[in-house]
C-alpha cells in the first residue's frame, strides 16, 4: 500500500514509522524545516518531502495519483481539508483520512468535501475517558460512514434486561450486531449461545436509527 501523509509532526511521524515497519510505501509532506529535521532522525530521507500538502502541484509530484490512501494530519484544519479534498476530487485517491483539530470544524469534513474518515482527537479522547469512567450509559466509541453506523459499548448491570440471556435471545434489530464481549479483562468472541453476565462490556455495531433500541435491549 502507498500512503501519502500530509503533516510530519508527532502524529504524522509516528504514523509513518508504523506504516514503514509494516512494509508499506510512505511519503510525508511537511512544510516546517524544524519538523523535517526531527523526521530525518526516524525516517528514511527519501520519504520526507518539503512543502505544503495543500499544493496540488506538489501532491502530483509526490505521486498522489498512485496513492492508495492520503492521510492529512497537520495541526491546521484548513490544510487537512484542502489536502483531502484535492486528493479525492482532483486526483481520485481511493481513501482519504483527515485529522480534525478543532471539534467545531468537524461539520466541514464530509464526504462531499472528499473526506472518507474525519478523526477528532478531542472527541476520541473524551469518549475514551467516558468509557473508562464506566458511567453505565451506552457509549459511542466510533462513528463510521459519516455517522450512519456506530461502534458502541454497554456494560451489563445487575438491572439490565439482557442479564442471563443468550445473544440469540436478545431479539436484536436487523441493523445491529454484537462484535465482542470483554469479561473480566478477557475478550470473548460472541456466539449465539453466549450468556451475558454482570459486568460484561458488550461491543456492538449498529445503525444510527437503532442505537436507542439497542440501548434499551442491553441497558434497559
Amino acid at each position: 500500500m502507498f500512503v501519502l501523509i500530509i503533516g510530519g509532526g508527532k502524529v504524522g511521524g509516528h504514523l509513518a514509522g508504523l506504516l514503514l515497519a509494516s512494509g508499506h510505501q510512505v511519503r510525508v509532506i511537511e512544510l516546517r524545516a524544524i519538523a523535517r529535521d526531527r523526521l530525518a532522525h526516524i525516517l528514511p530521507p527519501e520519504t520526507i518531502i518539503a512543502g505544503s500538502g495543500s499544493d496540488p502541484a506538489l501532491l502530483e509530484a509526490c505521486g498522489v495519483r498512485q496513492a492508495d490512501v492520503v492521510a492529512a494530519v497537520t495541526g491546521d484544519d484548513e490544510v487537512n481539508l484542502v489536502a483531502t479534498s484535492l486528493a479525492r476530487l482532483e486526483f481520485n485517491v481511493p481513501r482519504t483520512i483527515a485529522r480534525v483539530n478543532n471539534p467545531k470544524n468537524a461539520w466541514m469534513f464530509t464526504a462531499e468535501m472528499g473526506v472518507d474518515v474525519a478523526l477528532s482527537q478531542a472527541d476520541l479522547m473524551a469518549h475514551l475517558i467516558l468509557e473508562e469512567m464506566s458511567l453505565g450509559d451506552m457509549i459511542t466509541l466510533l462513528k463510521l460512514r459519516r455517522g450512519r453506523y456506530s461502534l458502541v459499548e454497554e456494560k451489563i448491570a445487575t438491572e439490565s434486561p439482557a442479564l442471563g440471556r443468550t445473544i440469540a435471545d436478545l431479539d436484536l434489530p436487523e441493523a445491529c450486531a454484537i462484535v465482542a464481549i470483554i469479561r473480566r479483562g478477557r475478550l470473548i468472541p460472541p456466539r449465539s449461545d453466549t450468556v451475558l453476565q454482570t459486568g460484561d462490556e458488550v461491543l456492538a455495531l449498529t445503525s444510527a436509527e437503532q442505537v436507542q433500541r439497542l440501548a434499551e435491549i442491553l441497558g434497559g
